[in-house]
């Protein structure tokens, strides 16, 4: 099978366990193969004959990956793969693009897009085996969308509208948007119901209640982003406060009884009541117009540098971490927070 570290896919033999040794062969050995066999083309990098067009590289990407998933001449470890086992790998590319874009790093932004792609190749490709959609009907499916949620821009058919519409109005659009979207959702519960009640008729099983009117939020999100969009879609209902201070006021209620709870000592109150307090504050951060994952992420890389500093204040003073008390990394704190501040020592 093989692991990707880096850039490199590193070949690893059918039937090493889980966490088992990496061989030096590059599974790349099943691409130079393929790109061989592929309408005569010889030699590595599917190279053409003289006068033949450039084959497209959406096109070279998706015959690159039917071949690492050919049973005989891929290689063993994507062949071996699953939706859920491809999963984890997809999420983690989603988060180092949006580490790139963090960084400004648009040459690593490119290569993290292109690992993000292969994944969406890889599960359209294991969908195409078996027969259920193929990279063309996921594409389709993401246009037909795009055109569907703006009528402000497209006809029904993709025409773009003229550039003078007054289907423009901006007033208008984020309205229409949500209501296109709630449309949807609710065409998609429908049609999830009606399938699940179907089952459970075959089966013989009492039928479901009603559908779930927060469902569709996708469960594998990061908790902080799944509460977002789940007090986002409650306040569509009207289940909302009127304004932000509101919000401050029950971060401050769940606060106090997070106190409660651990002068308790009830471990399991105390963890719903956390629970509680992170639900308010991505709720405050909804109504203050801020994306709670990128202000946690920013709270953290700012902790990092405060730290690190405070450790070469430490240094510098002839202390060091895990050899000072608690008073002597406070000071260095504070500062470490005066230089970020411009103070200075």
């Amino acid at each position: 099978m093989a692991r990707w570290r880096g850039r490199t896919c590193i070949a690893i033999p059918r039937g090493t366990p889980a966490g088992g040794f990496p061989c030096a062969a590059p599974c790349s050995n099943a691409i130079r193969m393929s790109e061989t066999r592929d309408a005569g083309r010889p030699g590595p990098g599917g190279a053409k004959a003289a006068g033949a067009a450039e084959e497209a590289p959406l096109s070279r990407l998706l015959r690159l990956m039917a071949t690492l998933r050919d049973p005989v001449a891929g290689c063993p470890w994507d062949v071996a793969q699953s939706f859920a086992t491809i999963v984890p790998y997809t999420i983690e590319e989603a988060y180092e693009v949006a580490d790139a874009v963090a960084r400004g790093d648009l040459r690593d932004l490119r290569d993290e897009l292109g690992d993000l792609l292969l994944q969406v190749v890889f599960h359209a490709r294991m969908a195409e085996e078996q027969g259920a959609f193929a990279f063309d009907d996921v594409a389709r499916a993401i246009g037909d969308k795009l055109v569907r949620r703006h009528p402000h821009v497209f006809t029904p058919d993709g025409t773009p509208l003229p550039a003078g519409s007054p289907l423009r109005d901006p007033a208008q659009v984020e309205a229409q948007w949500a209501a296109i979207k709630a449309q949807e959702r609710a065409a998609r519960q429908k049609e999830r119901q009606e399938a699940r009640q179907e089952a459970l008729q075959d089966t013989g099983a009492a039928p479901d209640p009603a559908p779930d009117p927060l469902g569709g939020v996708a469960r594998a999100l990061p908790a902080l982003a799944r509460a977002e969009k789940i007090s986002r879609r409650a306040a569509a209902y009207g289940f909302d406060w009127d304004e932000a201070a509101q919000v401050v006021d029950k971060v401050r209620e769940e606060t106090d009884e997070v106190a409660e709870a651990l002068a308790a000592g009830d471990p399991q109150a105390l963890s719903e009541e956390i629970g509680d307090l992170l639900f308010s504050v991505a709720n405050l951060a909804r109504h203050a117009g801020i994306d709670p994952e990128t202000a946690l992420r920013d709270g953290t890389a700012k902790f990092e540098r405060r730290f690190a500093a405070m450790a070469r204040h430490l240094a510098a003073s002839g202390g060091a971490l895990g050899r000072s008390d608690l008073a002597a990394m406070e000071a260095a704190w504070q500062a470490a927070k005066r230089d970020e501040a411009g103070g200075g020592p």
